[in-house]
């Protein structure tokens, strides 16, 4: 009869053989072993509500995901550097969703590769080499986007070339007011890296600005912005990895939600599904001297069962009209925290767009360092009494972070809230 290891054994095998520099979620960890839909499900069986998890767009264990996956790779799986249909339909069809003259799709196998072959794209396109990014950012992992992701922590030192912003904080502000405001840290970035010699490579943002706090609205805030970095030579760089695949619900991609249009999107976690496949979208004219001048190759980027995995993601989306879903589902969730706001002091804003909302909670009377505390201290009693899965996100991690599957459904936002209120309740709130 086989052992099935304890918590405390996997914790003790983690740390031996995977070392100290991975990170769990939780001050108890979760032993999961199995999903389906919005739900996951521990070693114990207790059920957990995913409000956290966008890997998984359209569902965890989606059986059309798999079944293409297996399909597929029954068949033939290799790489780019062979003629292969599925490559190519599929990226028909991911160019037909974009912003017009994103003409050229380019494969990855994570969002991290996408945004770093995006980086080298746009300074052989431009000869420069600055990159402006948000204050609290995150993009990536590999060396040159780590230097570019200050969200992951004050060990991370900033890239020589890469000028921080502040974040779009639009309360109160139109449109033109908040990207008034926005542009102004933006061209005294492009002054100091044109100053040094660096010039202007690129704007990479995301464009819910979810590291930063998430930020949303009001729509149009990046057009001045973008405008100037353009003025300078740069390019605009719009990673689609969080708000991407129809999340905000009023847009297929979020940077549509904007009206200006980028020059290069990229794209990561959601494409597959938990399938890791990423890649980009570029105008021609800014992918020509990184093609001249350099050979691309990703032996994995664009095989063809990550391809039918994306693929069949995109059915999915249209078939279950996941981004009408998001949109509705999205309202219904937002008009339901507000309420909640109402009952509780401690929630100061409510945000978002679509299946993407930020819940801004504030410790009354009390240091920012203490709203810290009490969103931690919320995230793990929604997780040990609740069955609520959520992280916390912002300069101060003192956002709650709902970003469900995309079939997340009116049930669900009623199970999140009524935890959620059960939770500060509890918690004197």
């Amino acid at each position: 009869m086989s052992h099935t290891p304890s918590d405390a054994e996997l914790l003790e095998r983690r740390a031996r053989l995977l070392g100290p520099a991975y990170r769990l979620f939780y001050e108890r960890p979760l032993h999961l072993v199995r999903g389906e839909g919005v739900w996951l499900y521990d070693a114990g069986g207790r059920r957990y509500l995913d409000a956290y998890n966008n890997v998984a767009c359209v569902g965890h264990a989606h059986p059309r995901i798999a079944q293409a996956i297996a399909r597929q790779a029954g068949v033939l799986n290799t790489h780019t550097r062979y003629l292969h249909a599925g490559v190519l339909d599929y990226a028909e069809r991911l160019l037909a969703t974009m912003p017009c003259g994103l003409e050229h799709a380019m494969f990855t196998c994570t969002g991290s590769e996408a945004n770093d072959l995006a980086l080298r794209i746009a300074r052989i396109h431009t000869q420069a080499q600055g990159v402006i990014i948000t204050d609290h950012a995150y993009h990536g992992v590999t060396a040159a986007l780590a230097e570019a992701s200050p969200s992951l922590g004050a060990y991370v030192k900033l890239g020589h070339a890469v000028r921080k912003v502040p974040a779009p904080r639009a309360r109160g502000l139109n449109a033109q007011q908040a990207g008034a405001a926005f542009v102004e840290g933006v061209r005294a970035a492009i002054a100091d890296l044109q100053a040094g010699g660096l010039g202007v490579a690129a704007l990479l943002v995301d464009t819910i600005f979810s590291s930063d706090g998430i930020y949303t609205h009001p729509a149009g805030f990046l057009d001045q912005a973008v405008a100037a970095v353009q003025a300078a030579g740069g390019v605009y760089i719009a990673d689609e990895v969080q708000p991407g695949f129809g999340r905000t619900g009023e847009a297929f991609w979020g940077c549509l939600r904007h009206g200006a249009a980028p020059d290069i999107v990229t794209l990561g976690k959601p494409m597959g599904n938990g399938h890791p496949v990423a890649g980009l979208a570029v105008r021609p004219e800014v992918l020509a001297a990184f093609a001249r001048e350099c050979r691309y190759f990703n032996t994995f980027g664009g095989n063809p069962v990550s391809m039918a995995a994306a693929a069949a993601v995109l059915d999915v989306l249209q078939e279950e009209k996941l981004q009408a879903n998001a949109l509705a589902t999205g309202a219904y969730l937002r008009e339901r925290l507000a309420a909640l706001q109402q009952r509780h002091p401690c929630i100061a804003q409510v945000r978002g767009a679509g299946l993407f909302i930020g819940l801004e909670l504030a410790a009354p009377g009390e240091q920012a360092a203490s709203a810290t505390q009490f969103a931690a201290t919320l995230v793990n009693r929604l997780r040990d009494e609740e069955g609520i899965l959520l992280s916390a996100t912002g300069p101060r991690a003192d956002t709650l972070k709902i970003r469900p599957p995309l079939v997340f459904a009116p049930e669900h936002a009623d199970f999140l809230t009524e935890g959620i209120d059960r939770a500060l309740a509890a918690l004197g709130q």
